[in-house]
């Protein structure tokens, strides 16, 4: 039993623990955080590594807010940003197009809250894998929760995970060399159904 942070097609690391663990607890009662993948995923383009973002509307007052009461913002066309940006990137790998409809779903539809599109990518993931993990909501934060707490893997730049990942074979990696920990999709493009394999030979020292 796992406690995750619902993240925008989250990185390998989150969807290797979430493959392993029997139950998955989605945080709920968070507050919203800059600089993690709440509303940012990476993936290999053409020039390296290459950040997605989703841009928030953010509070005009000083409060914090929570997670899941976040909008996203409309007024900017990210969705078909993103969409052109994984096209580019990966429509000439092995398993892209066997992913691309359901992907224009989510790229195609209208969201106004940011956990509910994270959770549409973690549907759309575990669909993909062909794993079927269910998942619950909090209904209130705990610091120390009783069961396992995977919620760092939601920190972009956390120094306090260090994790063990073997290579495979990427886009460009004949010009960069292997980028570890990209978005689950970069993984889902270039080894199909080897996904779930590799997610579980994922090792947290």
């Amino acid at each position: 039993m796992g406690l995750f942070i619902p993240t925008y097609f989250s990185p390998i690391s989150q969807y290797a623990f979430i493959a392993n663990s029997d139950k998955v607890i989605f945080e709920f009662e968070d507050n919203f955080q800059k600089q993690t993948y709440r509303n940012r995923c990476y993936i290999y383009g053409a020039n390296g590594k290459l950040s997605l973002n989703i841009p928030v509307k953010h509070n005009k007052t000083t409060g914090r807010k929570k997670t899941k009461d976040t909008l996203v913002e409309n007024d900017f066309p990210w969705q078909d940003q993103h969409f052109k940006s994984l096209k580019a990137a990966y429509q000439s790998s092995p398993f892209f197009e066997f992913f691309e409809d359901d992907l224009a779903k989510i790229f195609n539809k209208k969201y106004v809250y940011l956990v509910d599109l994270n959770i549409d990518t973690y549907l759309f993931v575990t669909d993909a894998l062909q794993i079927n993990q269910e998942f619950s909501k909090t209904n209130e934060y705990e610091l120390s929760p009783i069961v396992n707490d995977y919620r760092d893997f939601s920190v972009a730049k956390n120094g306090n995970i260090s994790i063990e990942m073997d290579s495979y074979t990427q886009m460009f990696d004949d010009k960069y060399g292997f980028i570890s920990n990209l978005s689950i999709l970069d993984l889902l493009f270039m080894e199909g159904p080897n996904s779930i394999s590799y997610l579980e030979s994922v090792k947290l020292l």
